[in-house]
Order: structure tokens, then C-alpha cells, then sequence
């Protein structure tokens, strides 16, 4: 449960700006989708995956560090690693086990005899998308896990695209056509005010040492 005369404390010691910002950003979050990236081994394109997530309206990004457990680059991330949540799995199983309980079809980026083009998906089913290494693309784990196959239709000569570039434009596709629909897509009320919070004491320098402040007059 959130602490809510907390909550109320520290957004009194935020701007009005602010609080109305994340008021206006929250309305337009969504788990109905979340994003789940495998082994990146150029951590700087996982982290411009986040940036997408959280320009797009996103919520959660899941890493899988199954190999090379790299930290995210903060430089590519531009700041946005304080507005999304990371979600980081020690193995394939783990993730994608988590995933399914949470009520997510598995939904595997790459070409596949059964895939679906990007616009002709299926937005309704709440959704994991999963984008595999730049050089061998998803594990077979996933591929075998997966319940259905998603692509980007391409006419030129080259056949794949940087797993930044292409989670960029999936994920806008998908979320501009989400906000469009009769789907019921935002945040529960309760996820709106556990953002708030987070938010908030992401925003304010010092944020132990009010915290301590608070509770010790409680």
C-alpha cells in the first residue's frame, strides 16, 4: 500500500510543473505491453531500447543477463532509466516463466514461417516482445517458448535492422495504434500512485536524508 500523506509530502517539495508532467505522462503508460531484450552484448543498444520504452509510453523493459551482466549506459539513456522500470533476469527460464504469470503472450521478433507483420498484430492480448543479439538474434529457448512471431515488412536488400532501430519502430506502431483503440490500456490507479512515488524521490537530491527527516516527526 502507498503511504499516501508520504507521497503527499514529498510532491509538496516538487514544483507544480513537475507534478503536473508526471500527471500527463502517466496517463498515457501502459503495461498492456512490456519489452524484454536477450544477452545484448552492446549494452548501449539496450539502453536505447529504454529510451523508446519510455518515449513511447512503455513501462517496464525486462533484461535478460544470462551472459554479460553489463550495466545500463546512462548517456544513451538520456535520464530515462529514472522513468521506467528495469526488471533484470539471471536466465531465460526465469524471465520468461515471470512473463507468463503476469498473464503476457510471448511474442518473438525475428522472421519465422508463422510471423505476423507488424501491422496486421494482434494488439488486444496483452504482450511480451522479445528482441534477441544483434548477430544471432533470439535464443532458441525463446524461439521455442514463443507464442507467436513478430516482423517489420522491409522491400530493400538489407534483411535486418540494429535491435535499437527496430525496437524503436515496433514499439511505436504498436503504442500509437494502442492509444487509438477501445482497449483498456492505462495504469491501474494504484500503479499511477506507486509511479508518483517513485518518481518523486527520483527527482529530489537528498532523498534518504528527507526521508529519515519524515518518519522521525511520524
Amino acid at each position: 500500500m502507498i503511504d499516501i500523506d508520504y507521497l503527499n509530502f514529498l510532491e509538496n517539495i516538487l514544483t507544480e510543473n513537475r507534478k503536473e508532467k508526471f500527471l500527463k505522462v502517466l496517463q498515457n503508460r501502459t503495461n498492456h505491453f512490456t519489452i524484454a531484450v536477450e544477452d545484448i552484448f552492446q549494452m548501449h543498444n539496450t539502453s536505447a531500447v529504454m529510451r523508446s520504452c519510455e518515449v513511447f509510453g512503455i513501462q517496464e523493459l525486462n533484461v535478460i543477463e544470462q551472459r554479460y551482466g553489463k550495466s545500463i549506459d546512462k548517456e544513451i539513456a538520456m535520464g530515462a532509466q529514472k522513468w521506467v522500470d528495469i526488471n533484470a533476469f539471471d536466465s531465460i527460464t526465469d524471465c520468461v516463466d515471470t512473463l507468463k504469470a503476469k498473464g503476457y503472450q510471448i511474442i518473438a521478433t525475428t522472421p519465422h514461417e508463422n510471423d505476423c507483420f507488424l501491422d496486421d498484430f494482434d494488439i488486444s492480448k496483452p504482450s511480451a516482445l522479445f528482441f534477441g543479439t544483434e548477430r544471432d538474434g533470439l535464443s532458441e529457448e525463446i524461439l521455442k517458448r514463443a507464442d507467436g512471431f513478430l516482423k517489420i515488412p522491409m522491400v530493400g536488400f538489407t534483411e535486418s535492422l540494429n535491435i535499437s532501430v527496430s525496437a524503436a519502430i515496433i514499439i511505436q506502431n504498436l503504442t500509437n495504434r494502442l492509444r487509438n483503440s477501445n482497449i483498456d490500456w492505462h495504469l491501474s490507479e494504484d500503479e499511477i500512485l506507486e509511479k508518483r512515488l517513485a518518481w518523486a524521490k527520483n527527482s529530489i537530491k537528498d532523498i534518504k536524508r528527507i526521508e529519515e527527516r519524515y518518519y522521525s516527526t511520524i
